[in-house]
């Protein structure tokens, strides 16, 4: 399917796209799997990732282009825009090692809600809580924690820009309703999210006390929506624990 426009410099959007398809591959992509993916000419492609190679966004193998060399700079620099201190993934991996769960951290800043790390693997596509933007805040404990820590403008604003789309019978679509679940979330100190994104899945998460980075920041774990039963009290004394280890802020 071609790439949708995106209103800018035609050749910034198609060299983004292609950027786009190779990082969303499950392999290396050849030059002409590209072409039928954008709807382009096989030489557009090859004027497209030219740049790409020569700046190390992609690299060139026997099976075709896969991302290259430049790309964890770029998601390095990510993590840091968004506050993280170097040993938040450490933390991240003791959380999961205590939950026996996937940990993440996630973050609000500027009107956007954002996965910004995890323990999940990245060759675990099924899973539904991958790092990138997170489109489903409503439906998601980490957005639900993040959200409950803004003033109400700001939370309806978001909910405004970004809508409250059903996901699976258990998601909340209505803003009244939402801002009841805020009320809860705000009294009991933690949020939970049973099935409301995946059916399959229920998370819990805390919001971080505010560092004065202007972000808010969360950390949350996932599990089968079929432990929760068993495991909440477990896991959220897990995820109280970690909150005073979240790393302080990156020296400028």
């Amino acid at each position: 399917m071609p790439a949708t426009p995106i209103p800018g410099p035609q050749s910034v959007d198609r060299a983004l796209a292609v950027l786009d398809a190779v990082t969303d591959a499950a392999r290396p992509i050849g030059a002409k799997a590209l072409a039928r993916r954008l709807d382009c000419a096989l030489s557009t492609v090859y004027h497209l990732t030219g740049p790409l190679l020569a700046r190390g966004y992609l690299v060139r193998t026997a099976e075709g282009y896969a991302p290259g060399p430049r790309v964890p700079a770029l998601h390095r620099s990510h993590q840091r825009h968004h506050g993280l201190g170097a040993g938040t993934g450490e933390l991240l991996g003791r959380l999961r090692r205590a939950t026996g769960a996937e940990a993440y951290h996630t973050a609000y800043r500027d009107g956007l809600i954002t996965v910004v790390d995890t323990t999940a693997p990245v060759t675990d596509t099924a899973h539904p809580f991958a790092p990138g933007p997170e489109g489903r805040a409503h439906a998601t404990a980490h957005g639900k924690a993040l959200l409950a820590a803004l003033p109400r403008p700001l939370r309806r604003r978001y909910l405004t820009d970004h809508g409250m789309a059903r996901f699976t019978t258990r998601t909340i679509t209505s803003a009244e309703r939402f801002e009841a679940e805020i009320g809860l979330v705000r009294d009991q100190g933690f949020a939970v999210s049973v099935g409301e994104a995946d059916l399959a899945y229920t998370c819990l998460a805390v919001a971080l006390p505010e560092r004065g980075d202007g972000i808010v920041h969360a950390l949350s774990v996932s599990l089968p929506t079929g432990d929760l039963g068993r495991r909440q009290g477990e896991i959220r004394a897990a995820l109280t624990r970690a909150v005073p280890e979240f790393p302080a802020l990156p020296e400028s």
